[in-house]
């Protein structure tokens, strides 16, 4: 699951702590997206295999837990769709499908490009070592199912690790996007702005009583809305102008149906989303202090995070490859090559930012006529 710091534009007017506030966000990206990358060099090996005797506490825990910072791309990306489609929680969009097709000219370009990469990448690494993290060939079929991000749907391998993610932030746009439009289409010329978040939080509360705790749902929005609606819900209650009732009914409605479910089923990525979206709220309403210096590192990061998820995979597999084949089985110098594959994917991403996601961004802006701003998408 997913985050560049150029946000969507919007009726927001932004008050003095906006940058600053944007760049907690932008820190919570940059540490999820470092977690992402370390997850995938340790669940898919080989180099952490060779590690994991003398470390085994860290390899475990990245193997087990660090995926869990999916959670902060969710509920972020929520926070962020709201910003961009109902700032004030008010319904109505006219074109639907317009909106639609412009999301999916941010997010799909780069990712097939990547997807290349991946394809690239497997065939390489298959000529150094046999290993069940190289894909193989994939089909037309399966080409043209990604193309359409229909790939998990349709039961179809993923062809780069995190592909999956890129499907589920568009079917969730896709669904604020769609209940957006139905809330509006329902009233009409009469004034109801609590119709739309009154359906998110019932979305919310079904995906976390129910949805969310069936993996048969896993390749849909609902398993994941829950999360996903928290951060909806967050950016509504984060507005100092809101009157205090307002403020309170919406912190309500991101407790409640967290605490509830997490009572009935515990889940720690649930219980990380409540944190994240209770301190969007929090940061958003009191500010963030930080130096500008900090924060324009911070944000050059974050900037970056969406195409450091698009290209780690591809280049943490062919250098996995690399020290499998010519590299001695040894604990220190596998770890040197995890390490190098850590830093080699934050290289990549600057240039895939660079070199890929710019210019596409811009064609994509030409194509419509107007400035697009780029994904806010960046996960495993």
């Amino acid at each position: 699951m997913s985050a560049s710091s150029q946000l969507p534009s919007s009726s927001y007017a932004p008050d003095r702590n906006t940058n600053f506030q944007f760049g907690f966000i932008d820190l919570l990206k940059v540490v999820a997206a470092q977690l992402i990358v370390l997850h995938h060099l340790a669940f898919y090996g080989p180099m952490a295999d060779y590690v994991r005797p003398v470390a085994p506490a860290l390899i475990d825990w990245l193997d087990s837990y660090a995926r869990i910072a999916v959670q902060v791309f969710l509920v972020v990306g929520g926070f962020l769709a709201a910003k961009s489609l109902s700032p004030q929680g008010n319904s109505g969009i006219a074109d639907p499908m317009r909106v639609l097709w412009r999301r999916y000219m941010k997010l799909v370009p780069p990712f097939l490009v990547a997807t290349g990469l991946g394809v690239g990448a497997s065939a390489w690494a298959a000529m150094w070592m046999t290993h069940y993290s190289i894909s193989a060939m994939p089909s037309a079929l399966q080409l043209a199912a990604h193309a359409l991000l229909l790939h998990t749907v349709l039961g179809y391998e993923s062809i780069s690790a995190g592909a999956w993610y890129v499907a589920i932030d568009f079917q969730l746009y896709a669904l604020l996007t769609m209940l957006l439009w139905f809330t509006g289409s329902v009233a009409g010329r009469r004034s109801a702005p609590w119709l739309a978040p009154v359906l998110v939080v019932i979305g919310v509360t079904a995906s976390l009583l129910y949805f969310n705790r069936n993996s048969t749902w896993d390749a849909w929005a609902p398993y994941f809305f829950g999360s996903y609606g928290l951060g909806i819900i967050a950016w509504w209650a984060r507005d100092v102008s809101r009157r205090p009732a307002v403020v309170a009914l919406l912190l309500v409605a991101i407790l409640l149906p967290a605490l509830c479910a997490l009572a009935i089923d515990f889940r720690s990525r649930i219980a990380v989303a409540l944190i994240v979206a209770c301190a969007l709220v929090l940061v958003n309403r009191r500010g963030v202090l930080m130096s500008r210096q900090r924060l324009s590192w911070i944000r050059s990061f974050g900037r970056i995070s969406y195409s450091i998820f698009l290209v780690h995979f591809p280049v943490c597999l062919v250098i996995n490859a690399a020290f499998t084949r010519f590299v001695p089985p040894q604990p220190l110098y596998q770890a040197g090559g995890m390490v190098l594959a850590w830093a080699a994917s934050l290289v990549a991403g600057a240039f895939f930012y660079r070199w890929v996601e710019i210019p596409l961004s811009r064609l994509s802006a030409r194509a419509f006529g107007r400035e697009i701003t780029l994904p806010v998408t960046a996960t495993a």
